[in-house]
């Protein structure tokens, strides 16, 4: 019968002398080993290649803003580490000296690290957030739960028997103790209530930074130009009258309120016209004309006065003005407002009657020559014909720039 060649590798093994079978078997283990070795290396390579790949991870930096702006303030975070966003989810807010800008996440992923604080100042290009890629676009599965350690088991409970025991050779001998003897009462002190303190508390904010180059606009109008200030009485009969009759009207075919603030835009935008002077601005030694109107509407808004502006006033119908009013106010309020909303302008108006005031004094918006206040509406006595009548009157406010005169 032929043999198999295990039984004749064994029969030959048999044969060898003890000295070849040892080097035989040392050379087979480090054989082995070297395989071993070369097999994990091309495993762990493998996977380390795998990772690198999969969860590269992109720094999210300062976005550019504006020419004139390199730095800004880090308002707020929206997001936190840990939370998974979308491509063009808002991450972080910034605010500058002229609006807010919102930073977006550029894919989807999951903010792995944080890399400012609120309130820190940022510039452009800095490193801001890191930002990790999820696998195929799915949710990371969470980490299971670890199971909390079993308790130690904890010492047997003794027998009943040697419960008793124990309690009767724990028990203390029984000893008397005298009746303690009990203290005269004393009759309660009075007191008096004190004084409460006046609370004398103090309450620090700080400005934001559009606040802050607002009040550095405002000081500086005050101290280039020759500010001049004039009143004058307007009858608001026949605009009220107007509005009256056309407001419903204009509001069911147009889907706009018809206030007095697109009124007074374009009886500016008429006298302008014939008042050039009042329309330009002062640049170095020169005097710039500018044959178009950009109206500057000053809207109040929970971080500061702003100026958005209603570009070619000139050409437009009171409808179109109040239309454009109204979108520029609400866009300020919900501070959606971009620079380029508030860049320009050569004339300012400014309704101070919706706080209620009758009188002020508006500041120029510089580097512009003239802003109208416009005030609340009173009912006046006021001579008409020879008669005394009580009619709705608005005192109006023109400030200019006396060094244009």
């Amino acid at each position: 019968m032929p043999k198999t060649p295990m039984a004749l590798f064994a029969a030959g093994m048999r044969r060898a002398p003890p000295r070849s079978i040892r080097r035989f078997s040392l050379a087979l283990q480090s054989s082995a080993r070297r395989s071993s070795r070369v097999t994990r290396s091309a495993v762990t390579f493998q996977l380390a290649g795998f990772r690198t790949s999969a969860l590269a991870q992109e720094i999210v930096k300062v976005p550019q803003m504006a020419e004139s702006l390199t730095e800004g303030t880090l308002k707020s975070w929206t997001k936190k580490v840990g939370d998974r966003v979308e491509q063009d989810e808002e991450v972080a807010v910034i605010e500058t000296d002229k609006i807010d800008v919102t930073v977006n996440a550029p894919k989807a992923g999951r903010i792995k690290h944080l890399l400012a604080a609120e309130e820190d100042t940022v510039e452009v290009g800095q490193d801001l957030f890191e930002l990790e890629p999820v696998e195929g676009g799915a949710e990371a599965p969470a980490p299971a739960e670890v199971p909390e350690k079993a308790a130690a088991p904890g010492p047997e409970e003794p027998k009943p028997a040697a419960k008793e025991v124990e309690k009767a050779e724990a028990a203390p001998a029984h000893v008397p103790v005298p009746e303690a003897v009990a203290p005269k009462e004393e009759k309660p002190k009075e007191e008096r209530p004190a004084k409460p303190a006046a609370y004398r508390g103090e309450t620090r904010i700080k400005m934001s930074r559009m606040r802050l180059r607002i009040s550095e606009r405002l000081k500086q109008s005050q101290n280039a130009a020759a500010s001049l200030t004039t009143f004058n009485e307007i009858d608001m009969s026949s605009l009220m009258d107007m509005r009256g009759k056309y407001k419903d009207l204009v509001l069911k075919e147009h889907g706009v309120k018809l206030g007095f603030m697109s009124a007074f835009a374009k009886a500016c935008c008429l006298a302008l016209k014939d008042f050039p002077v009042a329309n330009a601005s002062i640049e170095r030694d020169e005097i710039v004309y500018h044959d178009y109107v950009d109206l500057s509407i000053a809207v109040a808004t929970p971080k500061g006065l702003v100026t958005p502006v209603v570009r070619g006033a000139d050409e437009l119908g009171m409808i179109q003005i109040e239309k454009e009013i109204g979108e520029l106010g609400k866009r300020a309020r919900d501070g959606k407002l971009g620079l380029e909303d508030m860049a320009g302008g050569t004339f300012t108006i400014s309704n101070g009657g919706v706080f209620g005031s009758m009188y002020g004094t508006p500041i120029i918006n510089l580097p512009q020559s003239a802003v109208l206040g416009m005030h609340a509406i009173k009912d006046r006595p006021v001579a008409i014909q020879g008669k005394v009548e009580i009619r709705p009157i608005m005192i109006v406010a023109l400030t200019y720039d006396h060094r244009r005169r």
